[in-house]
């Protein structure tokens, strides 16, 4: 990737402000004179950035200015993004020009009066026009996926630590009918998590304890959450409101066993909400264990530890040898003396935090030269303390060196609260909603920088992965660097509660805020006040406290804050409608409606024009989308997953920017709709088809040009379960044929007696995954022994298939037959007798073969790779177990 040169925070702002004031649209229908006057102030405030960012640590008045700033760039972005709106709208309309222009000539004078006034205290700031103090070349480097286990080999400094806490968890026998709690107490970035992941992961105790689980809390301290999640972690369904219920039911799963739970990162906790939580877990048996961490001793006072560990700072070689294994990174560092100096005059500046550590050593690793680690020993930052900023000063010069688009990225993700997980792809989508992608001289799609800017920020620890209770991965933010993202976004950027509503400013752009059934309308009703808005996260409480957003309170909403880019209700369950003023969001860029009651879309969304992502998932009363649909023309991302739509809106294809169409739904006596999907070749990741069964006309299926689609990696075909034969489905399969980037490929309920031709490797020949689901009229399976790339198969509820041979192996004599093959499923083979041909498999882990009671021979012999094998329900096998 090209070099990332390091700027102050607005630098990337201005750039993108300046070109699009120089367009031609735009100089074309104003005073010239006007606009030159505003490139100039612009200009010239520029060149005062990378000065000003350095000395707004030390001068408050700096501080004060650059807050101003950012406030008036955003009224001219938003000024600008108006411009465009009407243009785009009205380019058809002559006489409006006029009074459009002398109402935006107007707002234009007044923006550039306010910035001259702060372009004319350079003086009196003894601000310069200066290059940045440093820059910094980060290369992407994705990071191994992180979650509860940990990688022992980046750890320094814990061993004994580890051991104490051990040797607690495995000898102490409490008596009490209390559980036991020990607590790990600890400074933010001091590695108490790492601590307890350690003592987690480790053989001794997975040995010992019969149940397990991990629970994170933060902030809020909510005890029918932690509970669902404890129940979760244990296997065990959670799907009542009710404490009552759901602690009887925890009970009944620990009663008499031997269990470690371990509740991460406390910060606030009352007595009683912790003893109520603990109701259910002083049944189980006396080894039981629970380890707390927090930073706040009062906590621990509180959960009555029994054993305190309180967690020191690292000592100075377990930092230089943390340091040294990241910055030199398999260096000899005794080729590189002065650096090995350097190096450890910064460690010392960490003071033992090892999250700050970390930081430095990463971020120096990618500016691997003398002149760079100089650059960083010897900044000014180093002599402001913790304690005046509140902020490690190995962060904040961690924050300094990223380019400026970067800053702007991070700073954003300080709406999110702490602890909060998030998802790759999501988050990308709100950087692009807020205009965080739009970089001048880059040749690269919003969807990808976005990529490109997370792996830096994953790669300086600023970001980390971990995974939820479903295995899914997340992106989460150590507290500290929450904190540090706050502190730079300051005003811009706010969490809302019911006690901060007072504290809102108008420079407040960015909001997250806590909705519960007391005080959620309220709370909105202040945030509709917030004339410049443009993000507004709305977040339940907790479970079963959403509050009710009334169509009154949405048109409050939606009539005030015009400016607004992003919308997310996600998660408020007791959302039923959408208030047709919703189409008053001329701007809105991102709306997120999923796990919502919403049963329909009002017409008017129609008119949001620049609505680039959509997310309805599992909007399970949804059923149909407006029929005006197309007009959505800067719509990249539809998400319908778990959706009941019956059919597509007419003219889709139009919508020729999508990326993202998780589901295509063909409708009854629509089949010819299927064509739409012709114009849609920037389609990207996953695509599923249902409603195959009233696609009649093979011409229709071939209309749907799966063939370009290049950038589909998972491609679901669904016949329904319900629907006879038409006669028509193996020519209309046929003509459905994939392209040859394809990785993954499910059929569910095909009604054909064959299958395509083009199942085979050469038409095929990345495709890693397969799933046959209920193809009940095929006779013989596909070819898939010749697929060069695949390593899973699974076939399920083909009862036709009476003997698999020689037809499944493919024809192809010099290949060895699943050569990739790493995993195979059979289950549900009600009329399955035979397998008679059984060589190949050489890379074969796992067999697995369920319900196929008819199966009577035979299992391939020779399986050099094979781990698992399992066989349930198939009464008349013959005993034959492979060789592996």
């Amino acid at each position: 990737m090209a070099e990332l040169i390091a700027g102050a925070f607005l630098s990337s702002f201005f750039q993108v402000t300046l070109d699009r004031i120089a367009s031609r649209d735009f100089k074309d229908l104003f005073n010239k004179k006007l606009i030159n006057k505003l490139e100039i102030t612009l200009n010239s405030i520029n060149q005062l950035l990378d000065d000003a960012e350095t000395k707004k640590y030390h001068n408050q008045n700096v501080k004060n200015w650059l807050d101003r700033l950012k406030h008036e760039v955003y009224e001219v972005d938003q000024l600008l993004d108006e411009f465009d709106t009407h243009v785009q709208r009205k380019s058809k309309v002559q006489h409006f020009i006029s009074a459009f222009t002398n109402r935006f000539e107007s707002r234009i004078k007044d923006l550039l009066d306010n910035l001259n006034t702060l372009a004319e205290q350079k003086d009196v700031l003894r601000l310069s026009e200066r290059s940045y103090e440093s820059a910094v070349s980060l290369q992407s480097s994705k990071r191994s996926p992180t979650a509860s286990l940990v990688d022992e080999s980046c750890i320094y400094g814990r061993e004994g630590d580890k051991e104490e806490i051990i040797n607690y968890l495995l000898t102490n026998k409490d008596n009490s009918k209390q559980v036991s709690t020990i607590s790990i107490v600890g400074l933010g970035g001091m590695g108490k998590t790492t601590l307890a992941q350690l003592v987690y992961n480790d053989r001794r105790i997975q040995e010992t304890f019969e149940l397990k689980a991990w629970v994170y809390v933060s902030e809020y301290f909510d005890v029918i959450g932690l509970t669902k999640a404890i129940l979760r972690k244990f296997g065990s369904a959670e799907n009542s409101e009710d404490l009552d219920l759901l602690q009887r039911q925890l009970q009944e799963k620990l009663t008499g066993k031997n269990y470690l739970l371990v509740v991460d990162d406390v910060w606030k906790l009352n007595e009683e909400s912790w003893e109520t939580l603990l109701l259910p877990f002083n049944y189980g048996s006396s080894g039981s264990k629970i380890i707390l961490t927090t930073r706040d001793k009062k906590v621990a006072l509180i959960v009555k530890s029994t054993e305190l560990v309180d967690l020191e700072q690292l000592k100075n070689k377990d930092c230089w040898s943390l340091f040294k294994r990241l910055a030199f990174h398999g260096r000899n560092v005794s080729e590189y003396p002065k650096l090995e100096s350097m190096g450890k005059n910064i460690v010392d500046k960490c003071r033992g935090l090892p999250l700050a550590v970390k930081t430095m050593g990463n971020l120096l690793r990618k500016k691997f030269t003398q002149h760079e680690w100089e650059k960083i020993l010897e900044a000014d930052m180093w002599r402001l303390t913790d304690d005046e900023s509140n902020i490690n000063s190995a962060l904040r010069l961690s924050y300094h060196n990223l380019p400026s688009n970067l800053k702007r990225c991070f700073a954003y993700c300080s709406i999110f609260p702490k602890g909060f997980k998030f998802d790759r792809d999501e988050l990308i989508k709100l950087w692009m909603a807020e205009g965080l992608l739009k970089c001048c001289g880059r040749d690269k799609s919003e969807e990808e920088l976005g990529i490109e800017f997370l792996d830096d920020l994953e790669s300086i620890s600023f970001f980390q992965q971990s995974l939820n209770y479903l295995g899914d991965k997340r992106l989460f933010m150590h507290d500290l660097v929450n904190d540090l993202a706050k502190s730079e976004s300051h005003e811009v950027c706010l969490q809302i509660e019911v006690d901060s509503v007072q504290n809102i400013s108008e420079r407040t752009r960015h909001v997250c805020c806590y909705l519960d059934l007391k005080d959620g309308a309220g709370i909105l009703n202040h945030i509709s006040k917030i004339k410049g808005l443009r993000s507004l996260l709305v977040l339940p409480r907790g479970y079963g406290k959403e509050c009710k957003i009334t169509n009154n309170l949405q048109r409050d909403l939606f009539s005030k804050l015009k400016y607004l880019r992003m919308l997310s209700f996600r998660d408020c369950g007791e959302l039923r409608e959408l208030s047709g003023e919703i189409g008053n969001l001329k701007l809105l860029r991102y709306l997120n409606l999923a796990k919502t009651l919403i049963e329909r879309l009002p017409d008017s969304i129609c008119n949001l024009y620049k609505l680039e992502t959509l997310i309805l998932e599992r909007c399970y009363n949804l059923t149909k989308l407006p029929s005006k649909f197309y007009k959505l023309v800067s719509l990249r991302h539809l998400n319908l997953e778990g959706c009941n739509i019956k059919k597509m809106p007419k003219k889709i294809g139009r919508l020729n920017h999508l990326q993202t169409l998780s589901d295509f739904v063909v409708g009854e006596q629509s089949g010819s709709d299927i064509k739409e999907l012709g114009n849609l070749n920037h389609l990207q990741g996953e695509l599923c088809i249902s409603g195959m069964e009233h696609v009649i006309d093979p011409v229709d299926a071939a209309g749907a040009n799966l063939k370009e689609k290049k950038h589909v990696e998972e491609l679901n075909m669904e016949w329904s379960y319900k629907f006879n034969t038409n006669g028509r489905e193996s020519d209309v399969f046929e003509a459905l044929q994939p392209n040859s980037s394809l990785k993954r490929l499910i059929i569910s309920h095909y009604k054909g007696n064959r299958f395509a031709n083009w199942m085979r490797g050469c038409d095929l020949p990345n495709l890693v995954s397969i799933k046959l689901k209920h193809c009940a009229l095929c006779s013989e399976l596909p070819p898939l022994g010749q697929l060069p790339s695949l390593k899973e198969i699974s076939i399920s509820g083909c009862d036709k298939i009476r003997i698999i041979g020689k037809e499944f192996y493919g024809n192809n004599s010099t290949n060895v037959p699943f050569r990739s093959l790493e995993i195979l499923h059979f289950d549900s083979m009600s009329e399955w007798e035979e397998w008679s041909r059984l060589e190949g498999f050489p890379l074969l882990k796992e067999i697995s073969i369920t319900s196929c009671p008819e199966l009577k021979r035979a299992l391939p012999q020779h399986l050099p790779s094979l781990q698992k094998l399992l066989i349930n329900d198939c009464n008349k096998l013959e005993a034959s177990i492979p060789k592996f």
